[in-house]
């Protein structure tokens, strides 16, 4: 009897078994994995979200819930800029190790960037380093210089002349100081409020879409050099408070020079007679060495790099050689230069036109920039140019007696100055 028992338990385990192998084989394979989640991969509804609908977004294959990649240069490029598209080709092919007509080693992906009108704001109302002199000179260190360099920045108005004269008076205007205490003033002068715009210190000068730009090259390893007409600790100071601190090292800034020695020999012909010991202090002596602007920047480029760069942006004539030694036809690699106009005369004090400007510089080769067309936003939110562009600088007590030098004559913004070795003139706004 207890045979005949085990004869039935047998039979009805096979019957409970075969039973079960049909019902899995009757599922599609994955259905309950897919459709409920356990608790380790289980996600929560964000807010908005009902529990029912993540449940279908969840049961819904892989290929309808793929979210497509956000497109680069697309948070402060216009959607339909031309520019920005160019940049996208132009990374994509060069990045490209199956492109053999446009690939570049990531070692030689070199881009240079000018600074004033390029990656920073010029128009408050000129260049940051020409408005540092002007607040050191007239209010923040008048006993430090002499009546001559008051005079000096006292008359520079709308219409002046940003020549290499100018930036030896600058030189001189920060003689004695050592190199730590330019470079932190440098960085304090830039905390003061403009009065061109609105809601801005000078340091907050930076275009958001060329930093936008600069990150976006980086990440596809380049490296990024500024090559710039200011003097090249105050480019450091600004490049290192600014939105692009995390791509271009100190090192990587290319500039004006002043003379700097080692202090207590400033007089001394040839560094060559002394040597620097422990505790030693470096210092400006008020001297000057070169601008860098017009063939200094490929000249500067040449000694400092050692290579011609893949990808040149500037804004003014004084850029155009770094722009042709990047572009000329012996650059091993494809090449591409940009030139930013400044024609948004609502967000930004721009006055240059925009046909005019863009068919001269594709002219020589260029790709032109339009600040108006290209730029989605400019600045930080709540940035906005004041009533007046300038206004004229409140000179010491002591001084106020005295009516400073005329101004030139105003020209037309767009207008750049006869010599080849000075940036624009730049104008307020009419």
């Amino acid at each position: 009897m207890n045979s005949n028992k085990n004869n039935r338990i047998i039979i009805l385990s096979i019957f409970i078994l075969v039973a079960l192998i049909a019902a899995i084989s009757f599922f599609p394979r994955g259905a309950k994995t897919t459709a409920e989640p356990n608790a380790e991969t289980a996600v929560e509804p964000t807010a908005g979200t009902t529990a029912e609908s993540t449940a279908e977004t969840a049961a819904e294959p892989a290929a309808d819930t793929a979210v497509e990649p956000t497109s680069a240069l697309s948070t402060y490029w216009a959607p339909d800029s031309p520019v920005a598209q160019s940049l996208r080709d132009y990374v994509s092919k060069v990045t490209d190790p199956a492109d053999t007509d446009h690939f570049i080693p990531v070692k030689d992906r070199i881009a240079v960037f000018d600074m004033d009108g390029t990656l920073t704001c010029e128009t408050y109302y000129t260049y940051y380093d020409t408005m540092m002199f002007i607040e050191f000179c007239l209010h923040d260190h008048p006993e430090r210089v002499s009546d001559e360099l008051k005079e000096v920045a006292a008359a520079i108005k709308p219409g002046y002349l940003a020549d290499e004269s100018l930036a030896r008076n600058f030189a001189k205007a920060y003689a004695g100081m050592t190199m730590e205490e330019f470079y932190n003033y440098a960085v304090e002068f830039g905390k003061k409020p403009t009065a061109s715009f609105e809601n801005m210190r000078y340091i907050d000068n930076f275009y958001l879409p060329m930093a936008e730009l600069v990150q976006y090259l980086y990440e596809n390893d380049f490296t990024i050099y500024v090559i710039s007409g200011t003097e090249r600790t105050t480019t450091r100071a600004i490049v290192a408070n600014s939105p692009i601190r995390e791509y271009v090292t100190p090192n990587h800034v290319i500039g004006t020079d002043f003379e700097v020695k080692q202090k207590g020999h400033e007089t001394e012909s040839s560094n060559m007679n002394f040597k620097y010991a422990n505790g030693d202090e470096l210092v400006l002596t008020g001297g000057f060495i070169q601008k860098n602007l017009n063939a200094n920047k490929s000249i500067y480029i040449e000694r400092e790099i050692g290579q011609r760069p893949v990808l040149a942006f500037g804004n003014s004539g004084s850029d155009t050689s770094m722009m042709n030694y990047t572009i000329d036809s012996r650059n091993p690699y494809p090449a591409q230069a940009y030139m930013v106009v400044a024609d948004d005369n609502v967000r930004e004090w721009g006055k240059q036109n925009w046909e005019e400007k863009s068919a001269d510089y594709e002219a020589k080769g260029y790709i032109p920039v339009s600040m108006r067309n290209d730029f989605a936003q400019i600045y930080e939110e709540g940035i906005v140019p004041a009533e007046e562009q300038y206004q004229e600088p409140v000179l010491p007590a002591s001084d106020a007696a005295e009516s400073a030098p005329e101004a030139t004559e105003n020209a037309p913004a767009d207008t750049e100055t006869e010599s080849e070795d000075a940036e624009e003139a730049l104008q307020p706004a009419a």
